[in-house]
């Protein structure tokens, strides 16, 4: 929602207890990667996330019999393509950045190793939500790196202007933007791309698109959750209160941010790192306010997208999956390497997936963004993070899913299609796109 990129979701893919046969398509070999080498043994590792190259030259100075080989790849859309074609050709790396969402796609085409055994005694020093982010039936397939709490952050002085308050509701969302169009300033961006915003509204609306109901998948874009989610959605593209920019000009996107043409965000902490690397004007007039509720309802954070919890994938092709396992702990659990991703000016601005990690707060969010209002930012951020979504779960064909919605979703923004229309084109969608791949499914 309002993110560089249109994928990256943490969430509690809890699909506990059942047998992969039915519900994911056929996983292949077991591999080869328990080998344990004599000597020094070198893992390739793909990743996107600002920082991670210093990690990995510290990772290789503190490690004699493991070396890291970082390849930087542009971005997470582009890693799902670039995977694939590797897991194809037999050459995947050792170790893949990646997140949540993705999980059960990559392990219901057999492209990930079990390292349960390899990390599981580690368990306890992470959150529990982010722990279960790498997992699939209660089998560990990488290690959590990063957690997200989600929050509003708006323009103090905009807001003030114009006698407006944060908005705690989503009615209450929409009717400053109502206010804001007047004086032409759009209250929140919807990329024409980036159908991450009906995700996470349906997440946060109690909506479950994917869900295990025996030995199949049950598939529901149409529930109470989604069409609550899909009304808010619907009245803020009605009454033009968003802007349009897409996130292919990202400098667009932060320009128009710093210019005051748009007035609020949805996001997570990783997100200020790019507004504190890009702009110039308005640093010292942002604040945070909690995620808006649904009239009624308690405070519940979404744990999806952009507020995406990351995890260290190690691929089943990898011949040392030991290492690699205990390099990616190595990764999540350093206080240097923690540090440096944390940092929205060293690394992505990520709160790690580590048990306790209200200490990072601090580094996470920026000074020079928030000015007098970084300290009651901390609690903004601290409060999230206990009222984050744990029932939503990510299916097997989530990618092609996904793609398949960012192109309605672009027929929604242009107002050729309503919302609703949309959810019930993904619900036919996916039924027979899981259908077609050999996959048990209901709906």
């Amino acid at each position: 929602m309002n993110f560089t990129s249109p994928r990256r979701r943490f969430a509690r893919a809890a699909v506990a207890g059942l047998a992969l046969t039915g519900l994911l398509s056929a996983c292949g070999g077991s591999g080869s990667g328990d080998s344990k080498s004599s000597g020094p043994v070198t893992l390739p590792f793909w990743g996107w996330a600002n920082g991670q190259d210093a990690v990995v030259k510290a990772f290789n100075a503190a490690h004699k019999d493991i070396k890291l080989k970082y390849t930087k790849v542009t971005d997470q859309l582009t890693m799902q393509k670039q995977l694939t074609n590797a897991v194809k050709a037999g050459n995947a790396p050792c170790l893949v950045q990646n997140t949540a969402e993705y999980v059960t796609t990559w392990v219901s085409q057999g492209a990930l190793a079990d390292i349960t055994k390899y990390v599981s005694a580690d368990k306890d020093k992470f959150n529990a939500g982010a722990w279960a982010g790498a997992q699939v039936q209660g089998k560990s397939y990488g290690v959590p790196t990063s957690s997200a709490p989600a929050f509003t952050i708006y323009r103090t002085d905009i807001f003030q202007k114009y006698g407006l308050k944060a908005p705690t509701t989503w009615d209450e969302f929409i009717a400053a933007g109502k206010v804001l169009k007047k004086h032409g300033i759009k209250i929140t961006n919807y990329a024409g791309e980036d159908p991450s915003t009906l995700e996470v509204l349906s997440m946060q609306a109690g909506a479950h698109w994917y869900a295990i109901d025996g030995n199949s998948w049950k598939v529901d874009f149409q529930d109470a959750g989604s069409l609550k989610a899909a009304k808010v959605i619907q009245d803020i593209v009605d009454n033009d209160l968003a802007s349009k920019l897409s996130f292919a000009d990202y400098a667009a996107v932060q320009r128009n941010y710093d210019n005051g043409g748009t007035a609020t965000r949805q996001i997570s902490t990783w997100q200020m790192a790019g507004m504190v690397q890009n702009f110039t004007k308005s640093d010292g007039k942002w604040a945070l306010s909690p995620w808006p509720t649904f009239a009624g309802e308690a405070a519940k954070t979404p744990a999806g997208t952009n507020q995406s919890g990351g995890v260290t994938l190690v691929t089943k092709q990898c011949a040392h999956q030991q290492q690699a396992a205990e390099a990616a702990l190595w990764m999540s659990t350093d206080t240097g390497a923690v540090k440096t991703m944390a940092s929205p000016t060293t690394g992505n601005g990520v709160m790690p997936a580590l048990a306790g990690s209200n200490a990072y707060v601090a580094e996470a969010i920026s000074d020079k963004l928030l000015g007098t209002n970084y300290e009651p930012a901390k609690k903004i951020v601290t409060d999230s993070l206990d009222t984050v979504t744990s029932d939503w779960v990510f299916g097997p064909d989530w990618t092609a899913m996904f793609t398949e919605l960012q192109t309605g979703w672009a027929k929604v923004m242009n107002k050729e299609e309503k919302v609703t229309d949309l959810l019930a084109h993904m619900q036919e969608w996916t039924v027979k796109d899981l259908k077609s791949r050999g996959i048990s499914v209901k709906g």
